[in-house]
């Protein structure tokens, strides 16, 4: 990847927003690259928090063994995405496992580069307050999800998430262009497999989901899923 398209990668990432051209180029030639196949682990849940990367191209899930040894999946993540900062910047162990469900590539900092960046240039100091404030909101919302909404309405507002964070127009709808197993959404929601198979069959009958496409979820209803999400 040049440094040009290094440059690409960091316009659309909320820690570097603000940056002057000829800043971003800086912060683009300190990066190394590590690229992912598909299947590979980026760094394991525990260890300490040497790096800081973004996602340039490809796609991670983020898993999360619990203490009694079950796997939770947090989120997905694509391009532009950061993935350890919040660790980095806090000084804490890695609290997930992200792992590459398509061959990927990312630019990496060490834990020290990134702290030098920040002295050098303040605009990514300020922006790093904004990275950890987003990240705690959506762990809050996710959670209150759970405490209070129907399995529904759960398993609607994960599939809206993935939508705004990655969705696609395509014929028929919106895409999720990136393969969700139905065990994966039941670890999202904190339901079982049954239930979400059974509320993604209902949904298709219904003519909410598409069935045209065997490994990717289209919606091709998202009204009716943001009705589904929003019922009290």
């Amino acid at each position: 990847m040049d440094i040009p398209a290094r440059m690409t990668v960091l316009e659309r990432v909320p820690l570097f927003k603000g940056l002057a051209p000829a800043d971003r180029e800086a912060v683009a030639r300190e990066a190394h690259e590590r690229p992912l196949k598909r299947g590979d682990v980026l760094f394991q849940q525990g260890e300490d928090a040497a790096h800081n990367y973004v996602m340039g191209w490809g796609r991670l899930r983020l898993d999360q063994t619990t203490p009694d040894g079950q796997n939770v999946v947090l989120r997905y993540m694509g391009p532009g995405d950061l993935v350890g900062t919040v660790a980095v910047l806090r000084r804490i162990p890695f609290p997930a496992t992200p792992v590459a469900i398509e061959d990927s590539m990312l630019l990496a900092w060490s834990a020290g580069r990134t702290a030098d960046l920040m002295t050098r240039f303040p605009a990514i100091a300020l922006n790093a307050i904004e990275v950890i404030g987003g990240r705690v909101e959506e762990l809050q919302e996710r959670l209150r999800e759970v405490a209070t909404h129907r399995v529904e309405r759960r398993i609607a507002s994960t599939l809206l998430r993935m939508v705004r964070q990655s969705g696609r127009r395509v014929e028929g709808g919106v895409e999720i262009p990136f393969v969700v197993s139905r065990n994966d959404l039941a670890e999202m929601t904190a339901t079982t497999l049954h239930t979400v198979s059974r509320t993604l069959a209902a949904w298709e009958q219904e003519g909410i989901l598409s069935g045209k496409r065997a490994s990717h979820l289209v919606i091709a209803q998202p009204h009716r899923l943001v009705e589904i999400a929003e019922q009290a």
